[in-house]
């Protein structure tokens, strides 16, 4: 099959990403500050200004790699040094007001403020900053976990869940081959009202990242009543909460994979359905469908898969594979701009 590849490229929204971020620039922390890939990365978004960044490391290191690869536009960077900033006494407060009923005492807040990751957090919390981006070179639950315990979830939000925008060779599908997966990364075996979540979470994304208005479809192994079964019910229970939770949104489950995206199938499996057919976002049932889904259509297809983007959580924090490039992050703290405008 001959394939007419990216009919919108993934770049084009991309550009478009930076010039909304361009024109309001948020305050983007970096914890990894002294990651030479992240720094790399910072003296492109800063050079671009796509964004306010702030490095989280020791200032001399931070301006000795700089000076060492030829970052020029670092200088333009706030750099937060934990052992020196003024305010650490203040964020130090913030964490044992939050942590104390779990047992920490004010000098274990004091020496996990230092910690980059949780002052991240910690400054997101205070409104020093709007967004975070790490996972350069730690693991996700390093980056989750004090995201989780300071910054939580979004009111109404009780799960984070991994979303992927999908470039697709197919513009049939989709918005002209543009579609968000979800929960691809986090949430194995999530309930109705956690799927409910992830639904709104991920049309959500579609609106602020990709710009369209979600059409979103709860997808099972059967079509409304094609099959009976205990996981099938979940998702249609699921559907019901959500379309309670947000009565204006666009969804409908439960739906196959084909009767969501070919509109003669969505036309035969579901007449009368606003979402059949054309959905642009797809919400699978659980962890297992969401990422074997998104990888074999990147493996088969052609597809460039860009994410996981996180969602739900009560401001952007991203998480980087340790094996990123500097596009990449670079892609990524623009993405993490846009989530925080």
């Amino acid at each position: 099959m001959q394939y007419n590849f990216f009919i919108l490229p993934p770049m084009s929204l991309l550009d478009q990403m930076k010039e909304r971020a361009s024109a309001n620039p948020q305050r983007i922390v970096l914890p990894e500050g002294t990651e030479i890939r992240t720094l790399k990365a910072a003296d492109i978004v800063l050079k671009e200004k796509t964004a306010n960044l702030i490095l989280i490391g020791n200032r001399e290191k931070i301006q000795q790699l700089a000076a060492e690869n030829g970052l020029k536009y670092i200088e333009d960077a706030t750099i937060v040094d934990p052992d020196t900033d003024p305010r650490m006494e203040q964020y130090t407060s913030i964490l044992y007001e939050l942590r104390k009923m779990k047992g920490m005492t004010p000098e274990d807040a004091a020496v996990m403020a230092r910690n980059p990751l949780y002052l991240a957090c910690l400054m997101i919390k205070n409104g020093d900053a709007d967004g975070e981006l790490a996972g350069a070179q730690n693991t996700t639950g390093d980056v989750l976990r004090p995201a989780f315990q300071i910054v939580k979830t979004k009111p109404g939000i009780s799960v984070v869940s991994g979303a992927f925008l999908m470039f697709t060779p197919t513009p049939q599908y989709g918005e002209n081959g543009l579609l968000i997966f979800a929960d691809c990364a986090v949430n194995p075996s999530p309930s109705a009202k956690e799927l409910a979540e992830i639904a709104l979470s991920s049309a959500e994304t579609a609106r602020a990242l990709a710009g369209f208005e979600p059409r979103v479809a709860m997808l099972s192994f059967s079509s409304k009543g094609s099959a009976k079964h205990e996981l099938v019910d979940k998702v249609t229970e699921a559907t019901r909460i959500a379309k309670e939770m947000n009565p204006s949104l666009m969804i409908d489950g439960e739906l196959q994979a084909d009767a969501a995206l070919v509109p003669e199938v969505g036309q035969s499996k579901a007449p009368g359905s606003p979402v059949a057919g054309k959905a642009n976002v797809l919400v699978f049932p659980d962890l297992q469908a969401g990422n074997i889904g998104y990888k074999m259509v990147e493996r088969f297809s052609g597809t460039q898969a860009v994410g996981p983007v996180l969602q739900g959580m009560a401001a952007p924090i991203n998480d980087l594979s340790r094996g990123c490039s500097v596009d990449d992050i670079v892609n990524m703290i623009t993405i993490t701009a846009n989530q925080a405008i």
